[in-house]
């Protein structure tokens, strides 16, 4: 790793998530978390221990999880639907599209554990496709925060939001990267390094690895511009062509396959409005193998060496 977090405390962004969530259910009875016996891996026990009867388990039933978070919402409570996000994105797409998102519900959906992060559980469990199937419903805001500050900040958002909201909420450790009083809000994007050669896009766990990215590339001469797009939709369409207009090109890294997700939405943008060199690192449209998210990340070139390399390729390829 290179000194941008080097040495730096990890973090399990779910603590964060569960921590906020209690301290605005103390604050507000509407407050209530829907889960599917989900309890341990959405580190919920705290919040079931404070309010137990604001806590409604469904079992595995995840169709019947949103349908019920649904009818919370329709009764005048603030559900936060709560689920690993493979299941809660897969398995319960339709009552996400028609119970939640056309009807315009009040409800926020927190898929836990998404990406890689179930590595050895296989791919029933790999949650690389709910960019790609969530950015496809109209009305329905996609979150994907980088660390426990930007996680406090989307769930805060997430309950004041007067529609509906899904965050991705990550399990693989990582480093604080976001800085004190930073904004927060759709379609506004946050630089955390400035440059002129190439930018890095990144969101939630690669956010990090792109700013380690960053500063080896800056040993090598190369100024790499870095945005957290915390916000895969609505996007930040500003920050994306500016980029496109400002520097070589654009490398897009995220935790998902690249068949739908926020790289395809930059290529699109910038297909349209501005045409520059795109590369998306993430998931080829492929079954993951098993393995530890560890061993996964590296296998698809999702580290620090994978974005560098690929912005280093945007580099060469201006300058021929």
């Amino acid at each position: 790793m290179s000194q941008v977090t080097q040495g730096a405390a990890l973090h399990d962004c779910r603590k964060a998530f569960a921590e906020t969530l209690s301290s605005l259910a103390r604050q507000d009875e509407r407050i209530v978390v829907v889960c599917n016996d989900s309890v341990g891996s959405s580190n919920l026990a705290g919040f079931r221990a404070e309010f137990p009867d604001r806590l409604i388990n469904v079992g595995i039933a995840g169709q019947d999880l949103v349908g019920v978070g649904a009818g919370l919402a329709n009764g005048g409570m603030i559900p936060f639907v709560s689920a690993a996000a493979p299941f809660l994105t897969g398995r319960a797409l339709e009552q996400v599209k028609a119970d939640v998102a056309y009807s315009q519900a009040r409800v926020v959906l927190c898929g836990q554990s998404p990406g890689l992060a179930y590595g050895e559980l296989g791919p029933t469990h790999h949650s690389i496709e709910d960019l790609s199937w969530l950015r496809a419903v109209a009305d329905l805001p996609v979150v994907v925060p980088a660390d426990p500050a930007q996680t406090d900040q989307a769930v805060r958002w997430a309950a004041a939001h007067p529609g509906p909201s899904y965050l991705r909420i990550p399990r693989i450790p990582v480093p604080d990267v976001t800085p004190p009083g930073s904004p927060f809000e759709p379609s506004r994007a946050l630089p955390l390094a400035d440059g002129d050669d190439v930018t890095v896009i990144a969101a939630g766990t690669m956010v990090s690895r792109a700013l380690d990215a960053a500063q080896t590339l800056a040993g090598e001469g190369i100024q790499a511009r870095v945005i957290n797009m915390a916000f895969v939709e609505p996007l930040d369409t500003e920050a994306v062509l500016q980029a496109a207009a400002q520097t070589r090109g654009i490398v897009v890294a995220e935790e998902a396959t690249v068949t739908g997700g926020l790289g395809a939405a930059v290529a699109m943008l910038t297909a349209r409005e501005r045409p520059v060199h795109v590369r998306v690192l993430g998931v080829p449209r492929t079954f993951a193998p098993t393995g530890s998210a560890a061993f996964l990340l590296e296998h698809f070139g999702l580290t620090v060496g994978g974005i560098a390399a690929a912005a280093r390729d945007i580099v060469g390829h201006a300058r021929r």
